[in-house]
């Protein structure tokens, strides 16, 4: 099989890929896109995000969960991305395992969201993600997912 090359992927294309709408769409851009093998999402951080009010007012903080979810939906665009044959997809995050954080992610920062595809078992996914900032690894996680269309889940 020929691997697709499908480039970048904007803002307007995300908003047709994904379901998640501010203040949930963690993810601005996703560069480098090797079919659903590979890219790189790009989250810019700012002040004015929701979550810094109260994580922590004094010393904002991203949350780390919010870390994962950007690099959850940057694999699941990819994925949305090179198998929906023309027709929307959801994709459905199932599993986070090893998720470590190294550094702090803070307003001002450009998060780097590394993914790449590990293992594939029809519509399941297995994701190695890493979120980088400054060229250090802020966070790292095991992501697994699965696709599914919209008008089968119950």
């Amino acid at each position: 099989m020929t691997e697709q090359t499908l480039g970048l992927i904007e803002i307007k294309e995300l908003f047709k890929l994904l379901p998640h709408r501010y203040p949930f769409l963690l993810i601005d851009k996703i560069i480098n896109v090797n079919s659903d093998q590979s890219a790189t999402g790009i989250k810019n951080v700012t002040f004015n995000e929701p979550h810094f009010g109260g994580h922590f007012p004094d010393d904002p903080i991203m949350p780390g969960v919010l870390i994962v979810e950007a690099m959850a939906q940057t694999a699941g665009a990819i994925c949305a991305k090179a198998h929906s044959k023309g027709k929307r997809k959801l994709v459905y995050f199932m599993t986070i395992d090893g998720a470590k954080f190294r550094r702090p992610v803070v307003p001002g920062d450009a998060i780097e969201l590394r993914v790449e595809k590990k293992k594939q078992r029809g519509d399941i996914f297995k994701y190695h993600c890493e979120a980088w900032v400054k060229h250090e690894k802020a966070a790292e996680a095991e992501i697994g997912a699965m696709m599914v269309n919209p008008e089968d889940r119950s």
